[in-house]
Parts: C-alpha cells; sequence; structure tokens
C-alpha cells in the first residue's frame, strides 16, 4: 500500500502529514521557526529556515509512519501564500528575508497605486482589491530597496516565488522555478481569466517578466526529488493553503462554504467555472486548476483570528495556555456588553482599513477577565459575519452550512457562537487537517492515486454539528454592538 505525502508550509510552523488512500492522517510532524519583526508593522521569515523546517519534518514524518520514499506515492505542497522570496538563481541564496504576508510596509504603496485610479484595473485582471498582504507589492519593495537587486532582477539572475516556488526550487535543487494557478494568482500579476501573467500589471509593479515562475494547473506532476531518500518520489500537487482547504473541506460543488480558523480567519466559497466580480470588498480567486480548467471562488481575509487567543495569553497574560480561553469565556453567561476589535495589523474582509487599530469598547467597572476571553473569541465569530453576509450579497446564494477547520474549531463555544451568530449549521469534520489533505489530494489525482473529486467528495465525514439556538432578534442585537465597535476602530493608525 502507498501513502500521499503533503507539506503544509505555515506562517509559524511548517508541517508534514502523510494520508492513506480513505484521507486517513497516518503521522504528523511540525517544526515552528521564527517570527522576525524588524519594526512595527513588518513581519518576515528566514527562508533558508522555512526550507530546513520544512525537510525536517517531511523526514519525520515519514518514518514515524514506518515508512520509505518508496511508499509514498506523491508529494503535494500546500502554503502561507502571499509571502515572498526572492532569490539568486545561480546560488540559491535569498537577497532578502521572505516578506510575510501580514507584514503592512506596502501600504503607502497601494495608496499610491489606488490615487493614480488603478485600482478598479487590478480588481477587474486579478480579482483582487489594492493592499498591502498581496504578493505583488512585497516584490516591488524588495526591488526597490535591496542595493543591486533591480539591476540583477532585469538581467535575469534573480528569481521570484510564493512559497511554494521556494520549495519547488529546493526540493528539486533548482530545477524547477513553477508554481500553480492559485499561488499566481494572489500576486496582483495574474489576470485570473485568462489564467495568464499579464504585462499590463507587471509594467504597474515595475516587475520584470524573467522573475516570473511558469504557472502551472494545481494537480500536475511537476517534476520529482530525492531528498528524502530511497528514491525520486513525484512532486505532483501545489495549491495555497486556503485553495487547499476548500478542496480537503470536499467543497467541490458551486456554492459549498469553508471557513479555516488559523492565525487569521480564511473564508471561500465554491463559485464554479465562473469568476463572479466582488462589489463588497471580497477578494475572486482561483480556487484550483485542474486538467487545464480553472474553477473559482469568492474569498474574504480576517487577519487576526486564534492571533487574538495568543495576544490574551503573551500580550495580557490572562490565560497560561490558549486551552484556557474557552472555560475562562464560559465563566460569564455573556459579552456583557464588551466587544473586542482584534484590528492589530488592520482589517480583512469586507473593510481593508490597514489603518485600523485593536480596540476594546464597552468596559465597565464590572468587566472581568471572562468578559474579555468571551469578547475575544466572538470577535472571530463577528468577523466570520461580516464576510458571509459579503459573500451571499455578491454571489446571490443562500449559505445553506458552513464547514469548518483550524485549530480553533476545536473550541466548542466559539464553534457554537458561529452557528448562532449565522443561524445555520457549523460542520466539524472528523479529518480537521483539512489544507494538508487538500494538498494531498491534488498530488494523488495527477498520479492516479485518486480517479477523481467524486471519489474525494465521497470520502468527506462529519464529526460534529452545532445548531444555531440564539433568537434572530438577538442575534440583530449583538452584530449592531459589533458594527458600532468596528467603526470605531477604523483609521486609527492612519498618517
Amino acid at each position: 500500500m502507498q501513502y500521499v505525502l503533503a507539506l503544509d508550509q505555515g506562517t509559524t510552523s511548517s508541517r508534514a502529514i502523510v494520508f492513506d488512500h480513505a484521507g486517513r492522517l497516518q503521522s504528523i510532524a511540525q517544526k515552528e521557526f521564527r517570527q522576525i519583526f524588524p519594526q512595527p508593522g513588518w513581519v518576515e521569515h528566514d527562508p533558508n529556515e522555512i526550507w530546513s523546517t520544512q525537510l525536517g519534518v517531511a523526514a519525520e514524518a515519514i518514518t514515524q509512519a514506518g515508512l520509505s520514499g518508496r511508499d509514498i506515492a506523491a508529494i503535494g505542497i500546500t502554503n502561507q501564500r502571499e509571502t515572498t522570496v526572492v532569490w539568486d538563481r545561480r546560488t540559491g541564496q535569498p537577497v532578502y528575508n521572505a516578506i510575510v504576508w501580514q507584514d503592512r510596509r506596502t501600504a503607502g504603496l497601494c495608496d499610491e497605486l489606488r490615487a493614480a485610479g488603478h485600482e478598479a484595473l487590478f480588481q477587474r485582471k486579478t480579482g483582487l482589491v489594492l493592499d498591502a498582504y498581496l504578493a505583488g507589492t512585497k516584490l516591488r519593495w524588495i526591488l526597490d530597496n535591496v542595493p543591486d537587486a533591480r539591476r540583477r532582477a532585469e538581467a535575469g539572475e534573480l528569481a521570484f516565488g510564493t512559497i511554494d516556488s521556494w520549495l519547488l526550487w529546493k526540493l528539486s535543487d533548482g530545477a524547477l522555478h513553477v508554481t500553480d494557478a492559485t499561488n499566481a494568482s494572489r500576486t496582483l500579476l495574474f489576470d485570473i481569466t485568462r489564467q495568464q501573467w499579464d504585462d499590463e500589471l507587471q509594467d504597474l509593479m515595475r516587475v520584470p517578466r524573467a522573475m516570473l515562475p511558469e504557472v502551472r494547473d494545481s494537480s500536475d506532476v511537476y517534476g520529482d526529488t530525492d531528498l528524502l531518500g530511497a528514491g525520486r518520489i513525484p512532486i505532483a500537487g501545489v495549491a495555497g493553503d486556503q485553495h487547499a482547504a476548500l478542496l480537503g473541506q470536499a467543497c467541490t460543488q458551486r456554492g459549498m462554504v469553508k471557513n479555516t480558523y488559523g492565525t487569521g480567519c480564511f473564508m471561500l466559497m465554491n463559485t464554479g467555472d465562473t469568476p463572479i466580480p466582488s462589489r463588497n470588498r471580497l477578494l475572486t480567486t482561483t480556487a484550483w486548476r485542474i486538467a487545464g480548467q480553472p474553477s473559482y471562488a469568492l474569498e474574504g481575509s480576517v487577519f487576526i483570528a486564534g492571533a487574538v487567543v495568543q495576544w490574551l495569553r503573551d500580550g495580557l497574560g490572562i490565560i497560561r495556555s490558549a486551552s484556557e480561553v474557552e472555560s475562562l469565556a464560559a465563566s460569564v453567561p455573556d459579552n456583557g456588553g464588551v466587544y473586542m476589535v482584534p484590528a492589530f495589523v488592520g482589517l480583512g474582509a469586507p473593510h481593508w482599513d490597514p489603518y485600523a487599530r485593536g480596540a476594546i469598547h464597552g468596559i465597565t467597572r464590572g468587566t472581568t477577565a471572562g468578559h474579555i476571553a468571551r469578547a475575544a473569541l466572538e470577535s472571530i465569530a463577528y468577523q466570520v459575519g461580516d464576510l458571509i453576509t459579503a459573500m451571499q450579497g455578491d454571489s446571490g446564494l443562500t449559505l445553506n452550512e458552513l464547514r469548518v477547520d483550524g485549530g480553533a474549531t476545536a473550541n466548542d463555544t466559539l464553534m457554537q457562537f458561529q452557528a448562532d451568530l449565522l443561524g445555520v449549521p457549523v460542520l466539524r469534520p472528523k479529518v480537521t487537517e483539512t489544507t494538508a489533505l487538500g494538498a494531498a489530494y491534488l498530488a494523488g489525482l495527477a498520479v492516479g492515486y485518486w480517479d477523481g473529486l467524486d471519489e474525494i467528495a465521497a470520502q468527506w465525514q462529519v464529526e460534529r454539528v452545532f445548531e444555531p439556538a440564539l433568537s434572530r432578534d438577538r442575534v440583530a442585537e449583538l452584530r449592531a454592538g459589533w458594527a458600532r465597535a468596528v467603526e470605531r476602530s477604523k483609521c486609527w493608525a492612519a498618517p
């Protein structure tokens, strides 16, 4: 029996997971790496540390499962998406640290492009809004600020990639400079309708075409690697983390929605073979591309979700571990009128305010640590509610259920409040490692390990359903309070 190995390269750790043919997890290995904060609003990673941790956990997961390289049918890669790396083609060494998707240093560049009247063009071609978290502005910053980078790029000496491209380059020992359609669609340089790099956008961003990777299907045999021992293993699937999770949640039909609760929250709705332009400041993106045929999705991004619980632990010190937040929140019957807006790095969809900042509203003498903890948890659900409202407005589709994954879904209090807020069932699957599973599915499809999307969809199983129990009048009251709190947090750090 053979297995599929998924490399899940995330924002705070590198992971590797081995799956069997039924989509069951056989082993998992994980290694955290450094978060680098050179100045406020800047977030960086060391690309070589990302590579070393990812290679290490890949070997560890295979060994842990009692397997060898011969037992792996294919490797799939999923990654933190917009994080940007530029490296020397000859030496393979990065010219600068990876600039992470959370980084806000290019907010001013986005303002300039917007003021010059280019926002409509970018949205029409890429499906994206002009925001600092996307890869194209980060690439432009490196070209403009790293000594000699622009000259070397124009001479063809430098390569650009998101983290998937960086891992593919390293796994293939420099033979592959490629990406997939999902990651390309997060760069502000890729026309999602024509499914190709766009000359006009490159000129606006001042990015040389020679830097860009080849764009391939999400399910495709890219090449192979012998770095894990025991022969060459095909690398056969690549997708950005949220796109992979959409497939891992078996959201293969139009109108199906998943939400991932991680450091941030990322919601995707499958819109089929037609990209839907957003009127509500959501993103239109490539869900995946298989056999040359793209599927599309609407996406909403929440920058701070699970990270708000980390802040309660590391910043406020009111909990000692993340697992304590549920019991602390449950120590009070409701939020006591307290709302927390965790705009620590600005607000994502549908607000897109890089100058918003975190705030806690409604504090009285009666406010306790329990109310703060509850407000923090509820802030995650409120932000997801904003995304659902925008998504239904754009698509004209009604949400029937929400499939959820990510670390915070283990919090039953949060999941129940999410169902109450949305008024629809929230479904938690048996296999919650859906991001890695989606990458495994893409790789397995390319090598014939699975026959097609129908077989994959049939494997999805629910672990628990959270049914809504709160009255709609009470929900309306709560959401109105949240809306007031958000408005008071906007534009706080505006220049």
